[in-house]
């Protein structure tokens, strides 16, 4: 009998996700979260909402304080949302967020924000500086330089910073054409010059769901993370069993691609192997990031619905992993 359940049971063990971290404090207020630890060891928090709504804890598990907005007075950006820069905009049937993220390029934190409105294309990324990370240090300096208008071939949100040693690249994109990359002047505030945009990833079919490009280097390899699937509005319009936010991943020796899943499928025709998925009270987990922590080595942070909570946008919590790449692949 122990022989005829073993496969069973190896299929299950295969497919189990450990649940996240237990945190404290304000763990809501966490859509499409980004996490930076600053020299002295206090965690930092930004996240959608609120003008970039920022939170710190002495650890990474927490209590997480909430202390207020980076950029209280909104973006230079002229565009229409400069004033309310996290509002989500929707485009058929899925809705789109535009994440923070926060780099520390030297002693400069760099703070990569989206400019948008409700069902438009008409998108930005600007970027605000701070030596600090605490509220009321942030200097905005408006524009990249990375913009979209109708007809464009992507939607300029959720831009994401990385640095291979000596040039920087910002991921960036959301559904139309999904996952672009670009290259960056040093220091990082503008696009290089002569530079153009690359698809690294897209879903060829359907709603072209897919978003929140995170590249993340372990060993010889760069890890394009995204999410997939329908992000918000849960509790007025559940998805399909499966169609709800999900984490992927592909891999490339270069950091310009071309990115591959675990399969070989290449990530510009829709490959793309799944990380982290709705399992036991968690649902929807995605807008992720992925963080070298000095205890706990790789993490994987992102927002979900805890289900024994609530559906709704505000309900989201803040979840943190382990990641171990042990088998050349990131594992939860």
């Amino acid at each position: 009998m122990l022989s005829f359940l073993l496969p069973s049971i190896l299929a299950i063990a295969v497919h189990a996700y450990t649940n996240p971290m237990t945190c404290s404090g304000t763990c809501t207020n966490a859509h499409d979260p980004s996490l930076i630890r600053r020299d002295d060891g206090t965690y930092f928090r930004f996240s959608t909402g609120g003008k970039i709504a920022i939170h710190s804890a002495p650890a990474i598990t927490g209590p997480w304080t909430y202390k207020g907005a980076a950029i209280p007075s909104g973006s230079s950006i002229n565009k229409a949302g400069k004033d309310d820069l996290w509002v989500r905009i929707h485009r058929g049937d899925a809705w789109d967020a535009q994440a923070p993220d926060v780099q520390k390029v030297g002693s400069t934190y760099y703070l990569y924000y989206s400019v948008s409105s409700f069902g438009s294309q008409d998108s930005a990324i600007g970027v605000a500086t701070s030596s600090s990370l605490d509220y009321g240090s942030w200097t905005d300096l408006g524009s990249t330089g990375i913009s979209s208008s109708s007809g464009k071939s992507y939607n300029a949100i959720d831009g994401n910073l990385i640095y291979t040693g000596s040039d920087y690249y910002v991921t960036f994109g959301s559904f139309w054409g999904d996952l672009y990359q670009v290259k960056m002047a040093n220091p990082p505030k503008k696009v290089a010059s002569g530079s153009t945009s690359v698809n690294v990833a897209y879903i060829p079919s359907g709603s072209h769901a897919q978003e929140g490009g995170f590249v993340y280097k372990n060993g010889n390899y760069y890890y394009l993370f995204f999410s997939v699937g329908q992000c918000c509005g849960y509790d007025s319009s559940k998805p399909a069993a499966g169609g709800e936010y999900k984490i992927q991943v592909c891999r490339s020796s270069t950091v310009t691609g071309g990115y591959v899943d675990k399969s070989g499928n290449q990530c510009t025709a829709g490959g793309g192997t799944t990380v982290l998925e709705s399992h036991d009270w968690v649902y929807g987990p995605g807008g992720q990031g992925v963080f070298t922590d000095p205890s706990l080595g790789p993490v994987l942070y992102y927002h979900y619905v805890d289900t024994r909570i609530g559906y709704a946008d505000g309900q989201k919590q803040f979840g943190v992993n382990k990641l171990s790449f042990s088998s050349g692949w990131p594992v939860v």
